[in-house]
């Protein structure tokens, strides 16, 4: 099972309270836990990825173990501490004013 932890406009718009727990088939990747989050919660498809490119929204991050993994490859397998549930995918939303 995977743990996701979204950010609190996420959370309303997926009427969760808390992380969300997920089960991933396969290769545990970004691209698979997203894929698995979207058909969960079907709301959630746009939100987080465009829906043509699959690229990352703008003002979202991705971290897993203190690591921040947006520029990565979403192909790229995450770490066995995540795909064990012991840590979660964090989905965070930047901050930006002036």
């Amino acid at each position: 099972m995977i743990r996701v932890i979204l950010p609190s406009h996420l959370k309303i718009l997926a009427h969760v309270d808390g992380e969300v727990i997920l089960e991933v088939q396969g290769q545990i990747t970004q691209r698979s836990v997203l894929d698995a989050l979207e058909a969960r919660y079907p709301m959630l498809r746009g939100t987080i990825r465009d829906h043509v490119t699959q690229k990352r929204r703008p003002f979202l991050r991705f971290f897993v173990c203190k690591e921040d993994l947006s520029l990565g490859s979403p192909d790229l397998p995450l770490p066995d501490a995540v795909a064990s549930g012991q840590e979660p995918f964090l989905i965070v939303g930047s901050v930006a004013g002036g």
